[in-house]
């Protein structure tokens, strides 16, 4: 399939807000006036897009600028929905990014779309960033917006504005603002010293949430707050935490006799949905925060394991054994009869729920191979993304679009996406070992 171009052309309008929090700006746009790149089929010719050099307000700017051109130009190869021109094909150089840019030279090089930029520093210490996103072959400007933030900020600037490219000319939200929680593992493999560990979703900015003293597993983000829970087995029984990663503050949610596995968030962050082992059977309850208060919602002589809510908290699925094999099953959130969705060859285990609410990702294990993939939560559907010696963990970033997840090849486990497609396979960079991610949601 080529890419598919929806051209239509209205009068400019000037749109001007302000947003609370760390970040405001102001957007300039063309409404519209876009070029769109159809990304509901499975084979999608990435666009060619030109990003043009940031300019940088003074000289001490330049290399800051430099970096945001490169990272937003990463960001959006990384997808696999756009395709960057090397800036040696450039035939303009963008001086001045309040001119209109000579779209004839952009034309012979063959984009489509062209970014435009410049960081300054404000009177009173603050970061401007700001962008323009043009059409090439209209010779329109689709999308405009300038941000305010502190200096230190200035690699979210450039995660905010690819986002911003991703939907104008996608028409979806983008998830490059973002952030993965996963276990940092070193040492010999037979004494691993496991640390959870926070990184932007490019794999920079790298953050070291606990220093490995205690055994930590399953890190799971709160859909609303920028916190996490997880698992740790120290001394006695293992315990589920809450951590506040902007803080360090550390709460213990509870000690649970016997085992416990894979706490998970409700999607309004007020509660927790774990399983706990008791005898040979694990079962599923929901802890809310506030009360401390416990609901059994499965009651079994099986294994039920492994809850993830849907996107509206009304229904969560789950991996069980209940059938005779490990399988997923969907039910009310508040527990009752569970109906089983997959019916394929193999073993079906940790599912988790779209933010999409469209599918559900899980790991497949068949003939000695593991697999990622994804059903839709009626059970039609299942699609194999892709496959290896061993392959777990899935999760989803916040459009829904791609799917991260961790493979060992006998040499220790790595961070890979795919995107939902089977397409754009590709490692995700860590300076060690690393499993079990999870995606946070936009911190925008």
């Amino acid at each position: 399939m080529t890419n598919r171009h929806v051209l239509s052309f209205t009068r400019r309008r000037l749109l001007v807000g302000a947003g609370a929090g760390v970040l405001t700006g102001a957007t300039l746009r063309y409404a519209n006036a876009v070029v769109r790149l159809d990304i509901t089929q499975g084979n999608v010719q990435p666009m060619p897009i030109a990003i043009s050099e940031f300019l940088g307000g003074s000289p001490g700017d330049a290399e800051m600028a430099h970096s945001v051109s490169g990272i937003i130009s990463n960001n959006l190869q990384r997808s696999g929905l756009f395709a960057p021109i090397n800036p040696a094909a450039f035939i303009e150089k963008i001086v001045n990014t309040d001119t209109v840019p000579r779209f004839a030279d952009w034309k012979v090089i063959n984009a489509q779309a062209l970014v435009t930029g410049r960081m300054t520093r404000q009177g009173d210490g603050r970061l401007k960033a700001e962008f323009r996103l043009w059409d090439v072959f209209s010779g329109q400007q689709l999308y405009g917006k300038q941000y305010f933030t502190a200096p230190d900020n200035w690699r979210r600037f450039a995660h905010i504005i690819s986002d911003a490219i991703y939907e104008q000319l996608t028409g979806e939200k983008g998830y490059f603002d973002s952030r993965v929680v996963y276990v940092d593992e070193t040492g010999p493999k037979d004494r691993r010293v496991k640390r959870l560990t926070l990184m932007d979703q490019d794999g920079a900015n790298l953050r070291y949430l606990t220093r490995g003293d205690d055994l930590v597993l399953t890190p799971r983000f709160n859909p609303s707050t920028q916190e996490v829970t997880y698992m740790s087995y120290g001394q006695g029984d293992p315990r589920v935490f809450l951590l506040n990663i902007e803080t360090g503050q550390r709460e213990i949610v509870g000690n649970f006799p016997g085992m416990t596995f894979a706490p998970r968030f409700s999607p309004d962050g007020q509660r927790v949905i774990m399983s706990l082992q008791q005898g040979g059977n694990s079962n599923l309850f929901v802890m809310d925060l506030r009360s401390k208060a416990t609901t059994r919602l499965t009651d079994t002589a099986a294994i039920d394991t492994a809850p993830s809510y849907s996107p509206d908290g009304g229904r969560i699925c789950f991996e069980s054994d209940r059938g005779g094999s490990q399988q997923i099953y969907v039910m009310a959130s508040s527990g009752g009869g569970a109906q089983r969705i997959s019916f394929g060859d193999g073993r079906y285990a940790t599912p988790v729920w779209s933010p999409r609410g469209d599918y559900i990702a899980f790991t497949k294990q068949a003939q000695g191979r593991f697999a990622i993939g994804v059903i839709k939560s009626d059970g039609s559907g299942e699609r194999i993304l892709t496959e290896g010696y061993h392959n777990e963990g899935p999760t989803f970033a916040p459009n829904g679009r791609v799917v991260m997840f961790f493979r060992d090849n006998g040499q220790g486990p790595s961070l890979y996406t795919v995107d939902i497609t089977g397409r754009n396979e590709l490692k995700v960079p860590t300076p060690g070992l690393a499993s079990d991610p999870a995606w946070s949601p936009l911190l925008s």
